[in-house]
């Protein structure tokens, strides 16, 4: 029986006898009397356990404040190797929570813990030290906005924002959104929502949201899968559109490593005789793919469509091109 088994088993002694003798906790633990009275000790120290040694009984009970029904261990029971796992989760989630808004609201859950751990906060801070996360090249949006959309998305309620595109010349609109979902995706938060302007399913960069208000109307829901049909067909965070197929090939050298990555759910793919590595995959706009596809200039080719092919190709032009400006 680890620790962590123990604090639930001497409070579930406690909540159904009433009161429970030190003889009879060791016996049902199955621990040391300086064992059982230093988890005594932490239940009440650290989760705020409200057990009293009752003199004229002769063992523990809880105490008037748990009479008024407000003391509660965590309800998930977690061994010591999931808290663990929990506490890199919290140092993973930092990475993403560039606001902190989630951070904030979740601090009180991850310090209980810690606590059920039974590490102090130095100790706990340590154990995330080895767990990092190297980001590069974030997109910052405002926390406000960041709460508020996540707010909406939960609550299924309307959005109204001001919007300014990335693209053209950065023109500023007002929509009126349904939200359906965040979406995470290099460092940059997205929210998937239907327009009740353009009446379509539209991706929208949080970023470029200048300011949100959580509408007291309720959003209209679509089906996850609608969701995934419309937005999820190809490579990359672009949506809308139909979808073409690009068909790649990398070099031998290059195979060994990029047959290992997932680039779209609907990929296809294969080893040829030769070594080299076959990809196909979805896509709707190249913008993404032409951007990762340059990672791996001259070890990659676009074997089609044409028109991407030729894209490539200018992109890998234009480069070359300041390379020699640059030399000059």
């Amino acid at each position: 029986m680890d620790r962590t088994e123990r604090f639930y088993k001497i409070e579930h002694l406690i909540r159904t006898r009433g009161c429970v003798s030190f003889a009879d906790l060791i016996e049902a633990l199955e621990v040391s009397p300086a064992t059982l009275k230093r988890d005594l000790a932490y239940l009440r120290e650290r989760l705020d356990a409200p057990i009293e040694y009752d003199a004229g009984a002769n063992g523990y009970r809880f105490g008037q404040q748990w009479r008024g029904g407000k003391h509660e261990l965590p309800g998930v029971w977690f061994n010591e190797a999931e808290l663990h796992a929990l506490l890199t989760m919290q140092q993973m989630l930092a990475g993403l929570d560039e606001q902190g808004v989630v951070g904030r609201h979740l601090q009180p859950m991850f310090d209980k813990i810690t606590g059920m751990l039974g590490v102090d906060q130095g100790e706990a801070q340590e154990l995330r030290r080895r767990v990092k996360l190297i980001g590069t090249a974030r997109r910052r949006i405002a926390s406000d906005s960041f709460e508020t959309v996540g707010s909406a998305v939960v609550k299924r309620k309307r959005l109204a924002i001001r919007y300014r595109k990335k693209t053209g010349a950065g023109e500023v609109s007002e929509r009126e959104l349904s939200p359906q979902r965040l979406v995470h995706h290099r460092h940059a938060w997205y929210l998937d929502a239907f327009c009740h302007q353009s009446e379509g399913l539209r991706r929208f960069a949080l970023d470029g949201i200048e300011a949100a208000t959580m509408l007291d109307v309720p959003a209209q829901a679509l089906a996850l899968d609608v969701l995934e049909a419309e937005l999820d067909r190809g490579y990359g965070i672009f949506a809308g559109g139909t979808p073409r197929e690009a068909e790649l090939l990398f070099s031998p050298e290059a195979a060994a490593w990029v047959s290992r990555e997932e680039w779209h759910p609907a990929q296809r793919s294969e080893f040829l005789p030769d070594g080299r590595w076959r990809l196909q995959l979805p896509y709707v706009d190249d913008t993404e793919l032409l951007m990762d596809l340059l990672r791996h200039a001259g070890q990659v080719e676009v074997v089609a469509p044409a028109a991407l092919r030729e894209a490539f190709a200018a992109r890998l032009r234009q480069a070359a091109k300041s390379l020699d400006v640059g030399q000059a």
